[in-house]
């Protein structure tokens, strides 16, 4: 199946709460009022837009459907889809390794359970298959179940896994990692970080030693820092990505398991509110279901109407 119908499939839950919301809203009526513009607000905030990306479009279309006595129907559709548009194409921004940059560095942080190291497995995957040279870093040392599924992820994707003991220092093991695909001259470098320690200080803390000593063996390292955020959170995922972003400078988010939710909305809200560039969205479980964002794909996958979609 293509990205736009893996779109088409993955954002069909948030295709069906917005407009099946918008459409018994709008029913057979022809003119936009003041009770029409309070149940729409409603709607946007169910799918998790925000409140920011909310208050435009009520505002636009209170000041244009009402003045021009619009159809409110094609005109609030239109209203939300070229805002969305806008907001999401200055997002978009895909993952770009410089062929004299070697090797390439590539952290990736987010809380457990995000789909973070499953990410990490499927994009090892897809360099792989571009001819890259790809090695993997277990370095969230504080749970065995991580080590075991990078190594798995490892195997899958045909591509070696440094990893040590169960509590070993993660910044050590990324030490060892970086020395290792120095000599061998690998072409890219994904680091697995933890998600997860006793307070959220102690977590930032390691983070931030991660990338210290990323940067003493491969000078400008980490060349990225990816964080992984789960679609279904809504907005704990925005307060995770503030917090992330302010410990360790996040320069762009994989949104996961967007065929999962009907809150695929929040990306909207992360792209308007936080000003971090979006790289990967996850939108299956396949090990080719992780796509570089598209933002044109993704608003025109999202209006469908049901007979396309």
């Amino acid at each position: 199946m293509n990205l736009l119908g893996k779109l088409k499939k993955g954002l069909a839950k948030t295709r069906d709460l917005l407009f099946t919301d918008i459409n018994e809203l709008l029913g057979n009526k022809q003119k936009v009022s003041e009770e029409i513009l309070e149940e729409l607000e409603e709607v946007l905030i169910r799918a998790d837009v925000g409140p920011s990306f909310t208050a435009e479009i009520i505002k636009e279309i209170r000041e244009q459907a009402i003045a021009k006595e619009a159809d409110q129907s094609a005109f609030i559709k239109d209203t939300i889809k070229g805002k969305m548009k806008g907001i999401l194409l200055r997002a978009e921004q895909p993952l770009i390794i410089p062929p004299q940059v070697s090797p390439f560095v590539i952290m990736v942080a987010g809380v457990n359970g995000t789909g973070k190291t499953t990410t990490i497995g499927k994009l090892a995957y897809q360099l792989k298959n571009q001819g890259r040279s790809v090695l993997l870093i277990a370095a969230d040392t504080f749970r065995a179940a991580a080590i075991e599924q990078l190594a798995i992820w490892g195997e899958r994707a045909n591509v070696p896994v440094i990893r040590q003991n169960i509590n070993a220092d993660p910044a050590a093991v990324v030490f060892d990692g970086l020395k290792s695909a120095v000599a061998n001259e690998t072409q890219v470098v994904i680091v697995d970080t933890a998600g997860r320690l006793h307070t959220k200080i102690n977590l930032m803390e390691e983070l931030k030693k991660v990338k210290r000593v990323s940067s003493r063996v491969v000078p400008s390292a980490p060349h990225e820092v990816l964080l992984v955020i789960d679609a279904t959170t809504g907005q704990n995922g925005i307060a995770q990505a503030r917090m992330f972003h302010e410990a360790i400078g996040v320069t762009g988010i994989v949104l996961t398991k967007l065929d999962g939710t009907a809150k695929g909305g929040v990306i909207v809200r992360i792209a308007s509110e936080l000003g971090i560039p979006i790289k990967f969205i996850g939108i299956g479980e396949d090990i080719d279901d992780l796509r570089p964002f598209s933002a044109e794909d993704f608003v025109e996958a999202l209006f469908l109407g049901p007979e396309e979609a």
